[in-house]
């Protein structure tokens, strides 16, 4: 795997994350017929709350984002977005386990949404993501505490930014 390190995302990143955005979400979009790379782009821009968002970076590098958006008694996964280059090396799965983790330790409920069709659904599913509902563009999936982590004392890991605020 890839070594990453997790980071405390500023306004200053926006753009390069709406440009890793762009990136990976063009091969589904353009299956899906949607994509607009101004479009993609925005909805980036129009969104992002660095508060809430953590950046993955390799040797420095700014690779990609993700974002966990408090919400009642849980958050929304949100932006979660790797560098092409990065996609199949673990990163993913590492960055994912450990903010679930931290969830579990809160004894949140995580929900999300992906396209239809997309390979991020089964990275999902691989980490106790279920299928809540789904239209003809998203599928919106739905992750509940894990007990079995929780009651185990399984330590959550330690990241600088938002999930230390």
């Amino acid at each position: 795997m890839v070594e990453f390190e997790l980071c405390a995302a500023s306004a200053g990143d926006v753009e390069t994350l709406a440009g890793i955005r762009a990136q990976a979400m063009r091969p589904d979009l353009e299956r899906l017929g949607r994509y607009d790379d101004r479009r993609v782009r925005q909805r980036l821009r129009d969104a992002f709350v660095p508060a809430h968002t953590w950046t993955v970076r390799v040797s420095g590098a700014l690779l990609g984002c993700v974002a966990l958006r408090p919400e009642g008694d849980g958050y929304w996964l949100e932006h979660f977005y790797l560098a092409p280059e990065l996609h199949g090396r673990g990163v993913g799965s590492a960055v994912l386990r450990g903010l679930l983790a931290r969830c579990d330790a809160e004894n949140a409920t995580v929900r999300l949404n992906v396209l239809v069709g997309s390979p991020a659904a089964r990275l999902y599913a691989r980490h106790g993501f279920t299928v809540e509902s789904s239209d003809a563009v998203d599928v919106f999936m739905v992750r509940v505490p894990s007990r079995d982590a929780a009651s185990a004392g399984e330590a959550v890991p330690a990241v600088t930014g938002p999930a230390a605020r």
